[in-house]
């Protein structure tokens, strides 16, 4: 193994554990725990390094109790939430349709499923997070399908769903989780058109 190898495994390995952050902290509210792991992070200068920096920011101020009124508000609602972080609602204006049936034929391809017990469709924007996460780091099969899932199932729509996230008037610790997904989703956009 080369230096540019180690180092290419390092970024993936960061790459997976970014995106498994982002789709646990979409998928539900964090608990006390998360939150002050979150606040002890450590930001840079670069884009994500800011954006990290950013969440624990957000992580040192927050309270579980006003988060879990702030998911519901922007996520659930009564009736419905603030945003819909489904790629059938972004992508055609209403859920259940196309893009959903298009990545149920390639989850069911790769063999992943939702887990039990969870309800929500298979393209909210927690499961997608986490699926590339773990198809990155390789616990989904080959990590070569990373690529062609971010292109198909989470580049059309993702950046635009984290921008309206960092724009959400019920957004406050989760505008910078909005921030970071975004950014999170420009890098991998960026990189994915990087010659070969």
């Amino acid at each position: 193994m080369t230096a540019g190898d180690t180092q290419r495994d390092l970024v993936d390995v960061e790459r997976a554990q970014l995106f498994a952050l982002i789709g646990r902290l979409l998928g539900g509210t964090p608990d006390s725990d998360l939150l002050r792991r979150l606040a002890a992070l450590a930001g840079n200068a670069t884009p994500i390094g800011q954006a990290i920096r950013g969440v624990a920011e957000a992580a040192g101020a927050a309270e579980p109790a006003a988060l879990e009124r702030e998911y519901f508000d922007l996520f659930i609602g009564v009736g419905r939430g603030e945003l819909l972080p489904y790629a059938s609602y972004y992508l055609t204006g209403f859920l259940h349709e196309r893009p959903l049936a298009e990545l149920r034929g390639d989850l069911a391809r790769l063999g992943v499923a939702r887990s039990e017990g969870v309800s929500e469709p298979e393209d909210h924007i927690a499961f997608l997070c986490e699926t590339l996460a773990g198809l990155i780091a390789g616990r989904f099969g080959d990590p070569a399908e990373a690529g062609p899932f971010f292109q198909r199932h989470m580049r059309p729509w993702a950046a635009r769903f984290f921008a309206d996230l960092e724009g959400a008037q019920a957004a406050r610790f989760y505008r910078s989780v909005g921030t970071l997904g975004r950014v999170a989703v420009e890098i991998e956009q960026a990189a994915a058109e990087l010659p070969r």
